[in-house]
């Protein structure tokens, strides 16, 4: 029987650990053919053999959201131009930032932020808007925090990065309504994650659901059956 996203490509940021490696690989075991991106190539290519271990293929594209503008700026057509088409995008990678008072965060913490929560989603979109408009199911899913929802003190560097992105995310939603591309965001909640851990060093994660727990909630919004558009997908 054949796999629900057998032949298509999926670019998943962040692909390294976490959320982002857990939603490749469910990606990979629905057929898709995975090119992971994030800063560290020995923990992409960690992520490529749990793949292939699945029985799923992947490219690895080691980038820097933070420093290599311009190459990001490329993805797009260079995974058009490699594999014809580009169907989903997974847009998973983000840094916390520092935990401080607003009137504290130092220019280049702020510059950190800007570039890898908030700059870098710009950039995707516009890398990535003509080749998932070209596909038959097109279909991107940006991860946001409740944050957004419900700012807290000392969060303001890490949650407006999150703010802006989901406005741009719903903004581009709008934009291709009348087309096959949809556009949603996944707030995956508290998962046991590195980020997780960062900010909370106190907290339990073995109270926490692990990434491959919440990634296929994030895959199933990359199904070509999905009709939701614009929308925030709370974990359940």
């Amino acid at each position: 029987m054949p796999k629900p996203l057998e032949g298509s490509v999926a670019l998943v940021t962040g692909a390294s650990r976490g959320l982002g490696a857990a939603t490749a690989i469910e990606l990979a075991k629905l057929g898709a053919h995975c090119v992971l991106t994030a800063r560290t190539q020995g923990a992409l290519e960690e992520v490529d053999d749990a793949i292939r271990a699945a029985g799923g293929q992947a490219t690895l594209f080691p980038l820097d959201l933070a420093k290599d503008g311009e190459k990001l700026d490329m993805v797009g057509p260079s995974i058009a131009q490699r594999f014809g088409r580009l169907d989903i995008l997974v847009h998973a990678a983000g840094v916390l930032a520092k935990l401080t008072p607003i009137a504290h965060i130092m220019p280049r913490d702020w510059q950190e932020a800007v570039a890898v929560n908030l700059s870098a989603c710009w950039r995707l979109i516009r890398t990535c808007d003509p080749p998932l408009r070209a596909a038959p199911a097109g279909r991107a899913v940006i991860l946001t925090d409740g944050l957004v929802a419900e700012p807290r003190a000392y969060w303001g560097l890490y949650g407006f990065g999150k703010a802006g992105q989901e406005h741009l995310a719903k903004a581009w939603a709008a934009e291709v309504a009348n087309t096959k591309l949809r556009v949603n965001l996944f707030d995956p909640g508290a998962v046991a994650t590195k980020l997780r851990a960062m900010a909370m060093p106190g907290e339990d994660p073995a109270t926490l659901p692990q990434p491959a727990e919440v990634a296929p909630q994030v895959a199933a919004l990359c199904l070509p059956a999905e009709s939701r558009n614009g929308e925030v997908v709370r974990r359940t």
